[in-house]
């Protein structure tokens, strides 16, 4: 029996840590970044991406830009609600980043929930970053209008507009309008040739001339 006890608490104890990061959608992805982050804890005051695949994929981000300390925490096909109610634990917050630049809300749109929704995510997701991390820069990456989700553009431009009057007055706080340099030009639809074959992720990120990379992306080198 004095054997067994020792054995039993190990199991529970197991099993405690275990379930703290699982029963969430995508909780295999949470605990592949936990393990790199065994391996190489990132520094204090870096530059945190996150949000859903299209910054999961963006692979070649730290590339661009080398010598700025990057942290790129994309999760699957997340929603801006599971990212307020699972994540933030696991992948904003023990990072302690001086820059935030978050993707997310459009799959949310796509799964039937409205702009007003993704803003009212978006507010709380403001709040616990204001509380947590209180100097943190925070940038909102606008929903781009992807060719495959083009029935939402309504809604997304709702939400976009709605997290861009949110952010007018928040010091610290910035809406990346990724929209007008996705347009074709002169129109209010999307360049298809801009996407990968899904028509849903952008093949290159910062690679048209006048977008993300010339007006925000510069900012990952300031102070």
């Amino acid at each position: 029996m004095k054997l067994k006890l020792p054995l039993l608490l190990l199991t529970l104890t197991f099993i405690t840590y275990a379930y703290g990061q699982s029963g969430f959608p995508f909780d295999n992805e949470i605990r592949e970044f936990k393990h790199q982050d065994s391996l190489n804890f990132p520094k204090p005051n870096g530059i945190l991406f996150i949000g859903s695949s299209s910054i999961r994929i963006w692979s070649d981000l730290q590339e661009r830009f080398p010598d700025a300390p990057i942290i790129r925490r994309g999760i699957g096909g997340s929603e801006i609600a599971q990212l307020v109610n699972y994540y933030t634990p696991y992948v904003l917050f023990p990072y302690h980043p001086r820059k935030i630049f978050i993707y997310d809300g459009e799959n949310d749109i796509a799964i039937g929930k409205s702009g007003a929704f993704v803003a009212e995510e978006f507010a709380k997701l403001w709040d616990m970053i204001r509380q947590k991390l209180p100097d943190a820069e925070v940038y909102y990456l606008s929903i781009k209008p992807s060719p495959s989700r083009i029935k939402y553009l309504s809604e997304m431009t709702d939400g976009n507009n709605r997290i861009k009057t949110f952010l007018s007055n928040k010091p610290k706080g910035h809406y990346v309008d990724l929209s007008s340099v996705i347009y074709k030009k002169g129109t209010s639809l999307p360049d298809s040739s801009l996407f990968r074959a899904d028509y849903l992720h952008l093949k290159k990120w910062a690679k048209k001339p006048g977008g993300l990379t010339l007006k925000y992306l510069r900012m990952l080198h300031s102070n």
